[in-house]
């Protein structure tokens, strides 16, 4: 099973514009990847893990994954969709936070 097949059969994978090419280039060279997370607290929790788990299987078949802590988002704040805007956080609390995350 290949590493789509492997991400749709546990319900991680829904839909993709391009699937074909995702699939070809999938099959010519490794990729590199990354799955972005905003430092607003200075740990990662539960839902964290899932697209961790991701990144590390796409790392087991020779990809190149980067989980990046980032501080903009962080900064500015980014509700997603929520009806109350994130506290913004200092500079210092960012880097705290993204030096424990």
């Amino acid at each position: 099973m290949d590493i789509l097949e492997t991400l749709k059969w546990r319900g991680l994978f829904a839909d993709c514009t391009d699937l074909e090419g995702l699939t070809e280039r999938l099959s010519k060279a490794p990729l590199t990847l990354y799955c972005g997370f905003d430092p607003t607290a200075d740990s990662l929790h539960v839902g964290h893990l899932v697209p961790l788990i991701a990144l590390r299987r796409f790392q087991d078949l020779g990809h190149h994954p980067i989980a990046l802590a980032g501080g903009a988002t962080g900064s500015i704040g980014d509700p997603s969709g929520k009806s109350a805007e994130r506290q913004l956080l200092t500079r210092e609390q960012l880097n705290h936070n993204i030096a424990q995350v």
